[in-house]
């Protein structure tokens, strides 16, 4: 019984870890996509330095002293503008707590899904708040497996989140030039994954993950048929105009 008892506490060991490079994070902790607790040290050209905040237990916390060390973390699936980098410096506060959900890594970087507190039950993500206020574009999360459930749920929230800035024309969005050529971009961008339908013809297994992608589609069509229609009536308006001028 003590000795199941000491091997739980040796394995719990890696997960009271501190990170302090992204090469002590082990390849599982990505690939099961686990959410760090964190704390903000700096923002960047490259991305946030995030100081990594351990689970602690009393029994090893009082012996045990912490590496010094920052995580070089950006936000996944976005590019950022400098509007939104500005934006990024003026909303978060120097030691800020906050949650980084692991999604993909390359070399040093690290590529999660940002939480942050606001209030005692509520909590938002970076990344979808960039792109509902125009303050970014997205591209896809570098890393993540195009065969995992979490693949279109976290690119679903992104696009949702965009075509809501588009649609208010927020940031980015106020340009009519950047709206013309967003349909054209996006479907450029997700050309490849929707080759992929006789990938889930020939699985068949995920039900869940057919299921994902069909609504995921079922936004950009939807979107598509009203940005169409909204762009016909803005026409008539303006011949309207003309012949009543």
């Amino acid at each position: 019984m003590a000795i199941t008892g000491i091997t739980l506490l040796l394995r719990s060991v890696r997960l009271t870890s501190k990170f302090t490079s992204s090469s002590d994070i082990p390849v599982e902790f990505i690939r099961r996509n686990v959410k760090l607790r964190g704390q903000l040290r700096r923002i960047t050209e490259n991305g946030l330095e995030i100081e990594h905040i351990p689970i602690t237990l009393p029994i090893i916390a009082s012996w045990r002293k912490e590496p010094c060390g920052v995580l070089l973390v950006k936000l996944a699936g976005v590019e950022l503008t400098e509007t939104g980098k500005a934006w990024l410096q003026k909303e978060l506060k120097p030691s800020q707590l906050l949650w980084f959900q692991l999604l993909g890594k390359e070399n040093s970087t690290l590529f999660c899904y940002l939480l942050v507190n606001r209030g005692r039950y509520f909590s938002v993500s970076l990344n979808e708040e960039i792109l509902r206020r125009g303050l970014g574009k997205t591209v896809l999360v570098k890393g993540l497996n195009y065969d995992s459930k979490i693949y279109w749920k976290i690119h679903r929230n992104l696009l949702k989140a965009e075509l809501t800035a588009l649609k208010k024309g927020e940031g980015i969005w106020k340009e009519e030039s950047e709206k013309v050529s967003y349909l054209e971009k996006f479907k450029d961008s997700w050309r490849e994954a929707w080759k992929k339908d006789s990938y889930f013809k020939k699985a068949g297994s995920n039900f869940n993950l057919k299921k994902s992608y069909d609504k995921f589609r079922n936004i950009y069509e939807v979107w598509k048929d009203n940005y169409i229609i909204l762009k016909f009536k803005e026409l008539m308006s303006r011949i309207h105009f003309r012949r009543k001028g």
